[in-house]
């Protein structure tokens, strides 16, 4: 059996599997590569002054982990420049907050050639690799370069932007040929797979056959739709947990009477925040009957608080909840609880489970996994609603949930009013539909298409359509 070779920016394999805060994402690669008794190889989040091929390797509860350490312009130009400055607001269409710096695509090249020349003696010849995120995309094309003829797989947890944004990107033909340097592209949604192919067809000269295989700058790939989800069964463990449960139970009496909505999101401007904020304001504005019956918990942990849009969407937020807040609260109510810190997956379980409604309304979204596990946290008898921002990944799978533009506040306000309103027979059938997308899309079925597809040559992926015609026939 093949070895799998999973490389990311960061590993994120837990040292302890118990711990409750391990993300489900990480689990199901650690459970793979125990499986395939594999490696997972990137970045230790350590900086040196001098890189000279120090590499650590060690055992993470069974997974074999190897981590190298960065130099602190690395940080700078390949992770805080490049792939957060450049191609993550790009591939948000957010190309108002895009920096295009010729020293940000020098550091990105440079650190990626970087994984490539020291994960290159490790790679044994019948190994499987997979690459993760947007972070390396060029990796394949410089493994190729030193000769390595293994099977290399890639998937983007991102969306991929419509060719006319893309095109704003210096160099960004070279960045999609690399991408034809894997044996399969994967994607969250036939959304983000099409947009790709779109690019290939009109900018690069390409063509893409039915089945997905991509034909472009003199070389083939596969392209698949591979919807990420969570780990079903551990976060129901987790909601039903000891630490679930009392954290349930502290939620329902802090709630009293009235209803909780719950927003989880890691602080970033592509999450539509701003827009949920103002979703909340028009709902108050309008119906001041139901001033004192809800309030917002809003749970936004920081993150690259060195990049400079980041630094103002925190102070934008803050001050938008306080006049929020400043404008509606009584002396023993506020509407928005707003929160900047991060919490156990057990205790986020019990949260979502005392929310009446969940509010995930990204402005563009690879998936989103909030909203698979606000359903999942949720009481079969009596559960919650989730409203879900129609360009979110998730909403090409979840169309019982309230879809809504997070562009539009009214739209937004109406969707919460629907949700409080909503009666408990049609709360009960969207939950079961949503459930049944939430277990069929689980993150061990994910991995598992994923793995058994990058091992199939794309001789034989082309093969097996001619089969099943000549048996039919």
């Amino acid at each position: 059996m093949s070895r799998l070779i999973v490389v990311s920016n960061r590993v994120s394999a837990p040292k302890d599997p118990a711990a409750g805060s391990a993300g489900g994402l990480a689990m199901a690669l650690s459970a793979a590569l125990k499986r395939y008794d594999g490696l997972w190889f990137g970045w230790s989040g350590e900086t040196v002054e001098t890189f000279n091929g120090q590499m650590k390797v060690e055992d993470r509860a069974g997974v074999t982990v190897a981590t190298i350490p960065l130099e602190a312009q690395d940080v700078d130009e390949y992770y805080n420049g490049y792939a957060n400055r450049t191609l993550w607001p790009l591939f948000h269409h957010r190309i108002d907050l895009t920096a295009y710096e010729r020293s940000y695509s020098s550091g990105y090249e440079r650190t990626n050639r970087r994984f490539a020349e020291v994960l290159h003696p490790l790679i044994a010849r019948d190994d499987l690799i997979w690459v993760h995120d947007y972070h390396l995309i060029p990796l394949a094309s410089y493994l190729r370069e030193r000769g390595v003829k293994n099977r290399i797989g890639f998937f983007l947890h991102t969306p991929w932007p419509a060719r006319q944004l893309l095109v704003t990107l210096p160099h960004h033909k070279a960045m999609v040929e690399a991408m034809l340097a894997y044996d399969l592209v994967g994607f969250h949604t036939e959304e983000w797979r099409q947009l790709f192919c779109d690019y290939v067809t009109n900018e690069a000269g390409g063509r893409v056959e039915a089945d997905g295989t991509v034909h472009a700058f003199g070389r083939t790939t596969r392209t698949g739709v591979f919807p990420i989800g969570i780990d079903v069964q551990a976060f129901v463990s987790a909601r039903d947990s000891e630490l679930g449960r009392r954290t349930f139970n502290r939620m329902q009496a802090s709630a009293g009477e009235r209803a909780m909505i719950v927003g989880i999101d890691r602080l970033d401007y592509s999450k539509g925040l701003e827009e949920r904020l103002a979703g909340l304001q028009q709902l108050l504005a309008d119906h001041a009957d139901w001033h004192r019956k809800l309030f917002l918990l809003q749970i936004t942990p920081l993150s690259r608080d060195t990049v400079d849009s980041y630094q103002d969407i925190r102070g934008r937020l803050d001050s938008l909840a306080g006049h929020i807040n400043g404008a509606f609260a009584d002396m023993d109510w506020q509407p928005i609880r707003y929160l900047n810190r991060s919490y156990r997956r057990d205790q986020l379980a019990g949260i979502c489970r005392a929310a009446k409604v969940g509010l995930v309304t990204p402005l563009r979204d690879g998936m989103n996994l909030v909203a698979k596990e606000y359903v999942a946290a949720q009481d079969e008898d009596d559960p919650g609603v989730l409203i879900l921002s129609r360009f979110a990944g998730a909403a090409e799978q979840m169309r019982d949930a309230i879809l809504v533009n997070p562009f539009a506040r009214e739209e937004v306000a109406d969707a919460i009013l629907k949700a409080l309103t909503m009666p408990l027979e049609e709360r009960q059938h969207r939950w079961r539909s949503l459930m049944k997308v939430v277990q069929d899309t689980d993150v061990s079925l994910w991995r598992d298409r994923y793995v058994r597809a990058l091992q199939r040559p794309i001789e034989e992926m082309a093969a097996a359509p001619k089969r099943r015609r000549h048996t039919t026939a």
